[in-house]
């Protein structure tokens, strides 16, 4: 009688624990699942060679310090925030939205980010708005904005000089900006807003126009009270010529 209700046992053991490997790889094998509703604080979209296209992720798994994505190292010294990263065939990141915000001691602060990035660079395109709140005054800015980037820049290079930068800034404040300047004109590092619509930090709505230098030269906006303008400025920043012309005392 023992030893029958051993090899029962273990029969049974061993049909359980059959089942349970055979469900598993089932569920693991399958291509499509379907959830009414998930909870993660991270989600990696990756090809089948493993390459990471997309981070969805809460505030604490953002990737930054010393967290490699695709074999690269990311931007070290990034705030976390929860969004999405976007990255090439390459692995290189390639944009992304990210957004956040809170109650401050006296007001708020948030702020939304859809970026593209130049090929293994920094964006050209973004989609930006900021909301600030201090005690009663409070400032909105949301614009479309288009950029230029440093011809010959790469984000593994653009670390790389900055970090060579900040280390230099602490000994050599002087010697820092000169070798920036250099850096810039070798096309390494640099860029410039073009073009930008939306809401402008002092509060006028329009359609802003800027050189290669980031200088505005070129204004179609109306103002705070509700005045339609245009506006064209010189490499100074000083104003050429404006429409309608300013009355005169």
């Amino acid at each position: 009688m023992n030893k029958e209700l051993v090899v029962l046992r273990s029969f049974a053991s061993t049909l359980a624990f059959g089942v349970i490997v055979l469900a598993s790889l089932a569920f693991k094998n399958s291509g499509h699942h379907h959830f009414e509703e998930i909870d993660v604080q991270r989600i990696n979209i990756v090809e089948a060679d493993g390459t990471v296209k997309m981070i969805i992720t809460n505030v604490e798994k953002f990737p930054n310090g010393d967290t490699q994505i695709n074999e690269r190292p990311t931007n070290a010294d990034r705030k976390k925030r929860s969004g999405m990263i976007f990255f090439n065939e390459d692995g290189i990141e390639c944009g992304g939205f990210i957004y956040d915000g809170a109650l401050t001691e006296n007001g708020h602060s948030a702020g939304l980010s859809l970026t593209f990035d130049q090929y293994d660079g920094d964006q050209v395109m973004q989609l930006l708005t900021t909301d600030s709140k201090q005690g009663d005054r409070r400032r909105v800015s949301s614009s479309l904005v288009f950029m230029d980037r440093a011809e010959n820049e790469t984000q593994l290079q653009t670390m790389e000089i900055m970090a060579e930068l900040q280390e230099l800034r602490k000994s050599d404040p002087a010697a820092a900006r000169a070798k920036m300047m250099a850096y810039q004109e070798q096309g390494l590092v640099g860029g410039a807003p073009r073009v930008m619509l939306g809401k402008s930090g002092s509060q006028n709505n329009g359609l802003f126009l800027f050189d290669d230098q980031g200088m505005p030269r070129a204004m179609f906006y109306v103002d705070q009270d509700n005045q339609a303008k245009l506006d064209f400025f010189n490499e100074m920043g000083e104003v050429l010529f404006s429409f309608p012309p300013a009355e005169s005392n």
